[in-house]
């Protein structure tokens, strides 16, 4: 059953992590040699949790294009590996010092700093082995685009990149000038660490499916508006959430008096740009007509969800 037979965002959605899911079981290393406790902490922070929200915006985008499921929910897998990557890393003590995620210990809690590292290390190379891999698309240049698309989206000029700014964000704030930052800084820095990695997950289905330029940048400049109203919703969630829902702990930005969106726009205001923004992203779609109905309703989600 494809991802396009659901009509409803919320069982596609569902369906959309069942699959990847299965899949990425599937490609992750198992087994009771020396390094079984390596592959035991990359399955324990890659699987069983999580929206899976970068994994549907590949599988939607894919059906935009007619792509194969099989090659869909490779990209997809590998995309998920990055994002699981990037939540080891930062719940690390030298980071955001986190000992929840999705509602577990953090792997550096539930194994050591040492393993957590080497596990977030391992499922960065695990998304580009699956990408380079025959089995993800049969033209090679296809496969290529992917890997290179990938690695800027995760590297220095986008998730890694943003990184950096939010922990010199947070040094800033310890110097007493985190509130200063403008809303234009606080934008770029969002737009590295969280929305390059989604607006690749908008646009790999039009690279698997090998789309016109006018096609791919229409999704970019959806997963622009989309990445940048998630990240909002996320500032609110910082503020409003709880650790039940949330799956984490609330309440760490203002905490450490971290300038967000919120603590420059106010709650009320900073919800209706997310709720702008969602809207601005839809109107992107227009050309790919009903087809995209998911991905519209997907807009709606991002700024409603609660965790």
């Amino acid at each position: 059953m494809p991802l396009s037979s659901h009509r409803q965002f919320d069982l596609a959605l569902a369906f959309a992590a069942e699959s990847v899911e299965q899949t990425m079981d599937r490609l992750l290393p198992r087994g009771d040699e020396g390094e079984a406790r390596l592959f035991e902490a990359m399955r324990y922070s890659s699987l069983g949790g999580g929206k899976r929200l970068r994994a549907f915006f590949v599988l939607a985008s894919a059906t935009l294009f007619k792509v194969g499921a099989h090659s869909a929910l490779r990209t997809a897998s590998a995309i998920e590996f990055v994002h699981a990557y990037s939540l080891i890393h930062d719940d690390l003590p030298a980071m955001d010092d986190d000992d929840l995620r999705r509602g577990k210990p953090s792997c550096h809690k539930q194994f050591d700093e040492a393993t957590a590292i080497l596990a977030g290390d391992a499922l960065q190379a695990l998304a580009f082995e699956v990408l380079a891999q025959e089995d993800t698309h049969g033209d090679p240049a296809v496969r290529l685009a992917l890997v290179a698309e990938l690695a800027r989206a995760a590297g220095a000029h986008g998730m890694v990149g943003g990184q950096m700014l939010d922990l010199l964000a947070e040094a800033q704030a310890e110097d007493g000038g985190g509130e200063e930052r403008s809303i234009g800084a606080i934008t770029r820095l969002q737009r590295l660490k969280t929305g390059a990695l989604i607006s690749f997950s908008c646009s790999a289905g039009a690279v698997l499916g090998k789309a016109s330029d006018p096609m791919r940048a229409a999704l970019s400049a959806f997963a622009h508006d989309l990445g940048l109203a998630f990240q909002i919703t996320d500032d609110l969630l910082d503020v409003e959430g709880n650790a039940g829902e949330l799956g984490k702990t609330p309440g760490k930005d203002v905490a450490a008096g971290k300038a967000t969106f919120v603590s420059i726009l106010g709650v009320e205001r900073a919800r209706a740009q997310a709720i702008l923004l969602a809207r601005q992203a839809a109107v992107h779609l227009d050309s790919f007509g009903e087809a995209a109905d998911l991905l519209r309703q997907a807009t709606d989600f991002v700024v409603a969800r609660r965790t």
